[in-house]
């Protein structure tokens, strides 16, 4: 299950988009019932869904060269998604920030293979 989109722009080599973390999404049932925050895993999904929708079609993953979670990503969340491809490398570079009123936050960044 995909986040609401709010905007997308998109370069040759990159993409940004804004998305909104409806509290619904089934990524958070369970996972913490007293504290629901996104997990990494869905995350991960999502740099997946739209690096290779947008900017690497026909390619797949191969192995996360880094990740770094730094802020949870709670429901009703505003994130905004970077994404940006290295053709040559065959790596796809990806930041989360948390869009807040006094500014932005690094949610989670990393880099991840494909081929």
């Amino acid at each position: 299950m995909l986040p609401i989109e709010r905007s997308r722009e998109l370069r040759a080599d990159s993409a940004t988009l804004t998305l909104q973390i409806d509290a619904g999404l089934f990524w958070f049932q369970g996972h913490f019932p007293h504290l629901p925050i996104l997990p990494g895993v869905a995350q991960l999904d999502w740099v997946m869904h739209y690096g290779v929708s947008l900017l690497a079609p026909g390619k797949q993953f191969v192995a996360v060269d880094n990740i770094k979670f730094q802020q949870p990503v709670l429901p009703d969340s505003l994130l905004q998604l970077r994404l940006d491809w290295d053709a040559e490398k065959s790596r796809l570079s990806f930041r989360y920030s948390l869009l807040k009123d006094d500014g932005e936050q690094t949610a989670s960044s990393g880099k991840i293979a494909l081929c």
